[in-house]
């Protein structure tokens, strides 16, 4: 048996693995999940503001912000702050338009990355919590009181909204509407098991004291959202994911704009979790350090190993018949009849450890469904994003781990994508 079918072996077995673990932790936990589909009202509404970074964003800004002025919550307690990070088309001539808004503060900076337009807000905010919402998403009227019924408990830190692709149109798009099904899950169960790795900018919330004790953001190769959320668990502090808190993005329309999003996510994976190596496998840091980390390079790992043992069995099959092409004659391999012996069906252990881990995704995508839509909804997007995502996936990858070693960023001001029709789950 070669190395390579030995490794490949051993990270299929870990990938099957977490997905059982997600599973066991789903059916553990699933009365606990609270989809709510009626307005909820509060005792208490805390202060908060909520700060929308922008950068060359004039198509777009106008939905985003009208999308938080409409939340269902006490406009006196809710504070909005739009950061202009030095945009070179009208996005601050469009902004105008909120000027007279007393809920709306505007402001203009040279540009110096989303970071540092997202410390410029927290720096003007004075709220009891704070959030940030990326100017290329909007928000479900309902999502902020939703998200501020998990800050009861006084521990909670921090909370993920769940992010609903826009409006897809192309294939692209809907294969990326069931991969999104799936993280909703996937967050929900590490929510459970206190490993959430990423406060994603559409929509996260904080404590302010967050920030004033463990310091603003970092550029963090891209990837703020997932620096800061490592950064709070070496600090202790919890994240938490409200599933029913819906925010609606612009995902990539083609397959060049999923690529260079992907790039950057991978990238920015790799080396936040490098800064952070101390954490993997010490007990002190709980579900990150023991469990999401290595769980996370298992999965890059898998995506890399699966592209290449599929090349050399490529590679193998061409061999042999090359081999056989040569000894017999072409015409060896067309024959006049063709029949069907079940004794040549190829049944080494890859074969069902690879059905075993797509059923489990199946399951994963479908209860992440569920958990969105309220019920579970098998459709032909699942399908379409296993066929893109199987074939695509393993060469975003590939780049990110080459651009890790050679210490080449990506921008993601190159992947904006727009679409201005808001649905609802």
């Amino acid at each position: 048996m070669s190395v390579l079918l030995v490794i490949f072996y051993i990270i299929s077995f870990l990938a099957v693995y977490v997905q059982v673990f997600f599973l066991v932790t789903f059916l553990e936990n699933r009365k606990k999940i609270n989809i709510r589909s009626t307005n909820i009202t509060l005792d208490v509404y805390p202060t908060v503001t909520i700060i929308v970074p922008c950068y060359n964003e004039e198509k777009a800004v106008m939905l985003t912000v009208d999308s938080l002025l409409e939340l269902d919550y006490p406009k006196d307690k809710l504070n909005i702050i739009v950061v202009d990070d030095g945009s070179k088309d009208n996005t601050w001539d469009v902004l105008q338009k909120y000027s007279n808004n007393s809920q709306v503060v505007l402001l203009q900076k040279e540009n110096g990355g989303k970071h540092t337009a997202l410390n410029l807000g927290i720096e003007n905010s004075s709220t009891e919590f704070v959030g940030c919402l990326d100017s290329d998403s909007s928000v479900h009227k309902e999502a902020l009181k939703r998200i501020m019924t998990f800050f009861l408990n006084e521990e909670t830190m921090a909370v993920a909204p769940s992010i609903v692709v826009r409006d897809p149109k192309t294939l692209i798009q809907y294969a990326q509407r069931a991969e999104y099904d799936m993280s909703h899950y996937n967050k929900k169960m590490l929510a459970f098991l206190q490993g959430i790795h990423v406060t994603p900018g559409p929509f996260s919330i904080f404590r302010k004291r967050v920030f004033d004790e463990i310091g603003p953001y970092r550029k963090a190769h891209h990837t703020e959202d997932q620096e800061i959320a490592l950064r709070m668990h070496k600090h202790g502090l919890k994240i938490d994911h409200c599933p029913d808190a819906y925010v609606y993005t612009s995902s990539p329309s083609s397959i060049p704009k999923l690529y260079k999003q992907r790039l950057r996510w991978i990238y920015g994976f790799i080396k936040n979790a490098t800064d952070y190596k101390d954490m993997m496998f010490r007990p002190q840091y709980g579900t990150i350090g023991m469990f999401t980390l290595p769980s996370g390079f298992i999965s890059v790992s898998g995506v890399v190993l699966l592209m290449l043992f599929t090349f050399s069995q490529i590679y193998s099959f061409l061999s042999r018949k090359l081999l056989q092409v040569k000894a017999v004659g072409v015409s060896s391999m067309f024959g006049n009849s063709f029949s069907f012996d079940p004794f040549f069906i190829n049944t080494r252990a890859f074969l069902f450890i690879s059905i075993i881990l797509y059923i489990l995704v199946v399951a994963a995508l479908i209860n992440g469904r569920r958990m969105i839509h309220g019920r579970k909804i098998f459709s032909w997007d699942i399908l379409l994003f296993l066929t893109i995502f199987s074939v695509i996936a393993p060469f975003w990858v590939l780049k990110a781990i080459w651009n890790a070693l050679t210490g080449k960023e990506a921008s993601w001001t190159e992947e904006r994508d727009y679409s201005f029709k808001q649905v609802t789950p």
